[in-house]
């Protein structure tokens, strides 16, 4: 990345803060949301194979992080300098195998460090660091992922369709009991035990179910428009109807 390019993106931000009414009202409290939701727009780019649509997420997403942290800045927080110091003195004491004499048989090696390497920064838990915000799809994967890098992880993928099964059978034995506070404490487990299992597969859930939603959604909104050619909306379809739309859309959206 071009310095020169850095320092002009640093001034503009500088500058919208002090001239523009709506820059200079913001707080980081303020736009946390958007940066979620420019981060969100960065993984639908890369879902998407778009690479201009990345190029210019990836903008957005750079522009959040100078705002927040000119706006820290502003406040005597931190500045921008001590946030690409802090980045590069992490990577660099994290990568003892790039940066140091460590030497690693694989990535799966590098994995296990970056943890043990985290625990010797002073933190608690291995599980410190997983975002408490995140979907909680992602979080299950993160969690497990991080404890299988130290060891706590199961041997054989079929032990863990075992778990899961396991799971739906206390499911329905809870659905059954019709304690409702039990059940959902079940169905949790049932999730978490198949965000497992896809772990053990190498598929990111999150991943596998954004790509179930959208879709879902192709599909319904192909019925929607089949069930409107005829005049009429959706409510005033019935599930016979909608259901043969629904097999049809699979033949002429594919999956």
């Amino acid at each position: 990345m071009s310095l020169q390019k850095f320092q002009e993106l640093v001034k503009i931000v500088e500058r919208l803060r002090k001239e523009c009414p709506w820059d200079s009202e913001q707080t980081n409290d303020s736009i946390k949301d958007a940066t979620i939701e420019e981060t969100y727009e960065v993984v639908e780019a890369i879902d998407n194979k778009d690479f201009n649509e990345l190029k210019i997420e990836l903008g957005d997403l750079l522009l959040h992080v100078v705002f927040h942290t000119i706006i820290a800045q502003e406040s005597n927080h931190f500045t921008l300098d001590e946030v690409i110091d802090g980045i590069s003195k992490k990577l660099i004491r994290r990568h003892p195998h790039v940066f140091g004499e460590t030497e690693v048989s694989g990535s799966k090696e590098v994995k296990r460090n970056w943890e043990t390497i985290k625990l010797s920064e002073g933190r608690d838990s291995i599980l410190e660091g997983v975002p408490v915000k995140l979907p909680s799809l992602q979080r299950a994967y993160r969690l497990q992922e991080k404890a299988a890098r130290v060891g706590f992880d199961w041997e054989r993928k079929e032990d863990v369709w075992k778990k899961v099964i396991e799971e739906i059978e206390e499911m329905h034995e809870s659905e059954r009991s019709g304690d409702k506070i039990e059940l959902e404490k079940e169905i949790g487990d049932v999730f978490f035990s198949l965000v497992n299992y896809a772990r053990f597969l190498g598929v990111n859930p999150e991943n596998a179910l954004r790509r179930t939603n959208e879709k879902f959604i192709k599909r319904f909104e192909y019925v929607e428009d089949k069930i409107k050619a005829t005049g009429r909306n959706i409510s005033e379809s019935n599930l016979s109807e909608m259901d043969k739309y629904w097999e049809e859309s699979k033949t002429n959206l594919g999956n």
